[in-house]
């Protein structure tokens, strides 16, 4: 009765993915990449998550979102699986990655006040534009 309840209890990948916004494959990916563990499987080769599994998808968006490297990510699930804190490692890594996002902001800021310098500073050519050269394309093709 006991193994009945601790199976009642499971999620097959499908609900999960349901649940969690993910794709069935990409539970897939972090199953054979050592991120999520199923922890067991069903008569019929299924997959089997206890509802913990949300919390440890939610921290990996969380890390592959700051673009923390699938191996690094590996280790902070395991740090907190195995309760020893990692806090002060992830912290720095997320200030780290605060400040690189903040220089790509700089940067493209940058960009933008050159674009805009451009644009201003911009002289007309006394061109025509593509739809007043159009007539003499046509006639050219004949």
């Amino acid at each position: 009765m006991e193994s009945q309840v601790a199976l009642a209890q499971t999620l097959k990948i499908g609900e999960v993915a349901n649940r969690s916004g993910l794709t069935v494959k990409t539970i897939r990916f972090y199953c054979d990449e050592g991120l999520i563990r199923p922890i067991s499987r069903s008569d019929g080769g299924y997959r089997l998550f206890a509802d913990g599994v949300f919390s440890e998808l939610a921290l990996i968006r969380t890390l592959r979102a700051m673009e923390i490297p699938l191996p690094d990510v590996r280790q902070i699930l395991e740090a907190r699986r195995s309760g020893v804190c990692t806090c002060t490692d992830l912290k720095a890594r997320i200030r780290s990655k605060a400040g690189e996002i903040g220089d790509r902001i700089t940067a493209m800021q940058n960009l933008q006040s050159e674009l805009f310098a451009l644009l201003n500073s911009w002289e007309a050519c006394g061109g025509r534009t593509p739809a007043a050269a159009a007539p003499e394309l046509v006639g050219a093709n004949r």
